[in-house]
């Protein structure tokens, strides 16, 4: 082999080690953010949390988010990984020699700030009051990922020189998919299947409509003094309002109005879930991987976006809301502007 040919540059070899190292970055923040917040939906503390009613389907952004990135690069990660240890298995030039070594040691430097820092903030919040399972969940979760890739990139740095893996390598990267797999399990479990989650969010529509149709009704009221006979009385081609429709109407689902007194009147719905209540967190719930990578947000009374109580509250099937209209809240326009 030429001195030439030894200090050769591998594009194909340089590019996989990049590939694995972002890949790797991502899943690792993957994991820790849906970890986290799973944990905090499992978990919730009524320091950091309300009790709502409804279901906000915004609460579950960032674990779809989190757990879709995992689902997908992770498994990129795998391949590329196995690819990474196959070249660096081979008789490599000079200056790959170096990128390998520092792939690898720039992965245990960022696991060991990972698990610093981390450590630090969960003990931040420990003393501030945090002292629930949930804060000993997070301790560990925290301190066993970054010791599960020290130790196997250490094992792959000492292996990669002796031309095979250890066997604690072959047995942490199984281990990882498992966990994966279960972390993502787990997750499902916590927020609903895709199948119930949609039909909270078919139900979430189905809140704002009736909202914006009371709304509409308390409208009409306030201009003629008098309820609208039917549904249909609340459409106007002028304003532009139209009526929203029952986002299953093909199977036979409709909004209905009844007049039931002069200022007193029932909206109903056909719901596909009862409502969800319980705690629900208004911040991060505290304590966060640094790694996350998620913007800020914030849970507002459910259902979205209104702030509404317990006053929509409702089973599956055919629920009816009686509302009557009260003159001192909503005056009639008329003797708003006399006034």
């Amino acid at each position: 082999m030429t001195h030439e040919t030894h200090n050769k540059l591998s594009p194909k070899f340089f590019f996989v080690s990049l590939g694995a190292l972002v890949a790797l970055i991502t899943s690792v923040s993957s994991l820790l953010v849906l970890f986290f917040e799973t944990l905090n939906h499992a978990l919730p503390d009524a320091l950091n949390a309300t009790y709502q009613y409804g279901y906000n389907s915004y609460n579950f952004d960032t674990i779809r988010g989190a757990m879709a990135t995992l689902i997908i690069v992770f498994p990129i990660y795998i391949v590329l990984s196995r690819i990474w240890k196959k070249l660096a298995s081979a008789d490599l030039g000079h200056v790959d020699d170096i990128i390998r070594k520092w792939m690898v040691y720039l992965i245990l430097f960022l696991a060991g700030i990972v698990i610093v820092v981390d450590l630090v903030t969960l003990v931040r919040y420990f003393v501030s009051g945090e002292i629930t399972a949930r804060f000993i969940w997070k301790v560990l979760g925290v301190a066993v990922t970054g010791l599960w890739i020290g130790g196997y990139y250490l094992n792959v740095l000492r292996g990669a020189q002796q031309k095979h893996l250890g066997m604690f390598a072959k047995v942490s990267a199984y281990m990882s998919f498992v966990a994966v797999i279960a972390l993502v399990v787990w997750s499902f479990s916590v927020i609903g299947s895709p199948k119930e989650q949609r039909a909270w969010r078919f139900d979430e529509r189905r809140m704002q409509d009736l909202q914006t149709i009371q709304w509409q009704v308390i409208n009409f009221w306030q201009q003629k003094e008098t309820l609208p006979v039917a549904l249909t009385d609340l459409s106007n081609p002028i304003s532009g309002f139209s009526l929203p429709v029952d986002p299953e109407f093909a199977n036979g689902n409709v909004y209905e109005y009844k007049k039931t007194a002069d200022k007193t009147f029932e909206l109903c719905a056909t719901f596909s879930a009862p409502m969800p209540e319980g705690w629900q967190e208004y911040g991060r719930g505290g304590v966060y991987p640094m790694m996350g990578g998620v913007a800020e947000d914030s849970v507002s009374s459910m259902p979205y976006p209104s702030g509404q109580n317990d006053s929509w509250d409702h089973e599956a099937g055919r629920t009816c809301f009686s509302r009557t209209i009260d003159p001192d809240i909503y005056p009639p326009y008329e003797k708003q502007v006399k006034g």
